[in-house]
């Protein structure tokens, strides 16, 4: 089936409302321009490192501004809109970092808790520990849609391929990485993680980004991408800044080039034989 797919980048800031008339806007424009299934970036809701503040601006799934408005835009545009993520409380000070796809009536068709936690240290001095805020998902998600099974991760999730292969052995075609990567580990990972993803599992990948600098000090990398199954980009934005991308994507490409390269059928099992160590004496 051809259709057409929008990523959009984003440039959040603190206050939610602003962000939501953000994802308003760019959402109508991707719509006007005939996509059907339109993805935002990871934190649409909000990009803010301050976790008082955070905790202070949570509300529930059914309470959301950014959730309650995804879903009158699904309806009124008769699309498929994927917030890639919001902030939700959980109660209990416990927060998810979950997507929402929405259906063309306005319906929420599932949700996914982002599973892997961004802990790192990075040698240009930035540290993150998303665990310290966030509860871990448990649970991969993939949604049978009509133009296509589509599978969920977010961010860091992309440096975890298992997540996606299993995703493509239960049939999924397409695979979402919405994201706010950081500048150093997106100059560095964020192209060819992707491309490694599409390629590897023969699925298209859609990775909707945050871009530029933002309100609470960060900087990501932005480059929003569409990646086809052979690992070609057929759309990408730059790296700060709003920016709408556009790409037409045929599904019956999935199924010829995993006929081309079929490893999701030649993989087998296998045991790891773990050798004694070497004494490490070479001498004659």
């Amino acid at each position: 089936m051809v259709f057409k797919v929008a990523a959009i980048q984003m440039c959040s800031g603190v206050d939610a409302a602003a962000n939501a008339e953000a994802m308003d806007r760019l959402v109508r424009e991707a719509a006007g321009h005939g996509a059907t299934y339109i993805q935002t970036p990871e934190m649409t809701g909000a990009m803010q490192r301050d976790r008082v503040a955070l905790r202070a601006m949570l509300k529930g799934e059914h309470d959301d501004l950014i959730v309650r408005r995804a879903s009158a835009l699904a309806a009124t545009l008769g699309i498929h809109l994927h917030v890639g993520s919001t902030a939700i409380g959980l109660g209990e000070g416990k927060i998810a970092n979950r997507g929402f796809l929405f259906g063309p009536d306005g319906s929420k068709i599932c949700h996914y808790d982002k599973i892997h936690m961004f802990d790192v240290d990075l040698d240009n001095g930035e540290s993150f520990r998303e665990s310290s805020a966030y509860s871990a998902g448990d649970t991969a998600v993939m949604a049978d849609l009509p133009f296509g099974k589509l599978g969920f991760a977010i961010c860091y999730d992309v440096r975890f391929p298992d997540l996606f292969r299993r995703q493509a052995m239960a049939g999924a075609e397409l695979m979402s990485v919405p994201a706010a990567f950081t500048q150093q580990t997106g100059e560095a990972h964020w192209e060819i993680l992707l491309r490694a993803r599409a390629i590897e599992n023969g699925m298209f990948v859609i990775a909707a980004a945050q871009g530029g600098r933002h309100e609470d000090g960060r900087t990501t990398y932005g480059h929003s991408m569409i990646i086809d199954p052979w690992g070609k980009i057929l759309g990408e934005a730059g790296g700060e800044g709003e920016a709408i991308v556009l790409a037409e994507i045929d599904t019956t490409v999935v199924s010829t080039t995993r006929a081309k390269i079929p490893n999701l059928k030649n993989g087998r099992a296998f045991t790891l034989a773990e050798l004694p160590r070497a004494s490490g004496d070479f001498a004659a």
